[in-house]
């Protein structure tokens, strides 16, 4: 007998409203694990045909033509040389961080623990490791997308196969995804480590377990253990700092040489991962650096970074705190991808392809597109599509690429063309002071709201419109969760 799916919305504990849900079932454990492990084809077959049909065909053709623009640019992955050289190095216990590969010199500039992450790279050749690299960031991203989806709350899960598919045809083409395939990198398994713990479950044991291994391998998602501290989750973000903690000490144990030399003196130099002040980097400091006509920013890039770290940190914050009074499954999406962007933005070196965030970050616009178009007439203001929209082509336009960058002329720019080479930090500085505009407005709400049902005048809105009773808010989803990925279609009570 097919068991019955249902889809609960959980607003006190903090985990994303529409995420799919099965009452406790007796069972083996491997049984369950079995049931899980079908759960994406099971919402595959029970996609609807026609939109999954059209999304699949617009995502192959726009997935064909990136592989041909990209056998005609002739890409050379360099990163991903970089890496298996760092492999190498461990198969053969070369010194890991003395080594200088490709015609740019490039050194190893990743934790030990990484070089270790590594090491199977050195098994195989450089032809083979292009197409296994290549299709392995195909399925990351097409990964990274539905969880993306996921932690957004939209669309609903039958609609998800498509949403996959398209995102994953589109992505490609914004730059910094479009760079971090060019170069081989690896900011789609970091992205995918750190989006597998924000849409798990606060009481999920393993919470933080990715966050730390994400951290073991790039030094800047260890601001969301800070993140998970301050927003109570005591347990969760223990748990990533033993982990973060754990990788630095199996580097220790198999690499003691190296880690020696990287956590006592490689890591507080820059300079090995390259100039701050270059197009390329996309932090506040190298902006800063542009913006001064300088080589080094000082104290002013410091500052500047500092103030970002600290307001950014505080509305990630906020959203997560806040998201039990909202009861609309949004606070886990807002902090985490503004706890995301502040580490972007606050890392002294951020190239291009680390801000992949920007995929997850136009979901989340369109998934706040949706819940306005399903909401009551008065609350309209159709200004999410044209956001997200914009945020999109910003990063599809590759405008930073576009200025004069020959020699040194990255600090000679005038400002107007620094507004092309800025073009992330831009981005993610907006969309902080969105996430901070968007909580101030929402928690005034939820706070009127609240007001009018204790008086007894919770029936009617601000402009006479009859408006939903609580209970009723409550079923249909607040904000329009009614038309999006949230249903109530249990017995069970909204808690």
């Amino acid at each position: 007998m097919r068991e019955r799916r249902v889809t609960v919305l959980k607003w006190s504990d903090g985990h994303n409203a529409g995420e799919e849900v099965e009452p406790a079932e007796p069972g083996s454990r491997l049984a369950r694990a079995v049931r899980a492990a079908r759960r994406p084809w099971d919402a595959v077959v029970s996609a609807p045909r026609r939109p999954t049909v059209v999304a699949a065909v617009v995502g192959a053709g726009l997935l064909i033509a990136y592989f041909l623009l990209r056998h005609l640019l002739k890409v050379s992955m360099v990163d991903m040389i970089v890496y298996r050289a760092e492999g190498t190095a461990v198969a053969d216990h070369h010194n890991l961080y003395n080594l200088r590969v490709t015609q740019w010199d490039l050194p190893a500039t990743y934790p030990p623990f990484a070089a270790l992450f590594f090491t199977p790279t050195a098994w195989v050749s450089v032809s083979v490791l292009r197409v296994f690299v290549t299709a392995a960031n195909v399925v990351l991203l097409g990964l990274f997308s539905f969880l993306s989806f996921v932690l957004a709350g939209r669309p609903r899960p039958e609609l998800r196969p498509a949403a996959v598919l398209l995102a994953t045809g589109i992505g490609v083409w914004m730059e910094p995804i479009w760079t971090t395939f060019r170069y081989g990198q690896i900011n789609l398994i970091i992205g995918c480590l750190v989006l597998w713990d924000l849409t798990r479950k606060d009481s999920w044991r393993g919470k933080g377990v990715a966050i730390g291994i994400a951290a073991g391998l790039k030094l800047t998602p260890a601001l969301f253990v800070v993140w998970l501290l301050l927003t109570g989750r005591i347990r969760a973000a223990c748990t990533a700092a033993a982990t973060g903690i754990g990788t630095v000490l199996v580097g220790w144990l198999l690499l003691p040489g190296a880690s020696a030399q990287f956590w006592f003196k490689d890591v507080f130099d820059t300079s090995r991962v390259g100039k701050v002040w270059i197009v390329d980097n996309q932090s506040v400091r190298g902006a800063v650096a542009r913006l001064l006509h300088t080589t080094d920013p000082g104290l002013a890039g410091t500052a500047a970074a500092g103030l970002c770290g600290v307001l950014g940190l505080a509305v990630a914050v906020a959203w997560s705190r806040s998201a039990p009074r909202l009861r609309d499954g949004r606070g886990e999406a807002w902090g985490g991808l503004s706890c995301a962007v502040t580490a972007l933005l606050v890392s002294p070196i951020s190239w291009s392809h680390h801000w992949v965030w920007v995929l997850p970050m136009a979901v989340l616009l369109l998934a706040e597109a949706a819940r306005e178009q399903a909401a009551p007439g008065h609350l309209r203001r159709l200004r999410w599509r044209p956001t997200a929209l914009l945020v999109v082509l910003a990063c599809c336009s590759f405008c930073l690429w576009i200025v004069p960058r020959k020699g040194d002329r990255d600090i000679h720019l005038p400002l107007w063309q620094q507004v092309f080479t800025d073009v992330y930090p831009l981005i993610g500085i907006a969309f902080l002071v969105l996430s901070a505009v968007v909580l101030r407005r929402t928690l005034r709400r939820a706070n009127g709201e609240g007001a009018g049902v204790a008086a007894g005048a919770g029936d009617r809105g601000p402009e006479g419109v009859a408006l939903p009773r609580p209970r009723e808010r409550d079923r249909a989803g607040a904000f329009g969760l009614a038309g999006g990925g949230a249903r109530q279609t249990s017995n069970e009570p909204s808690s």
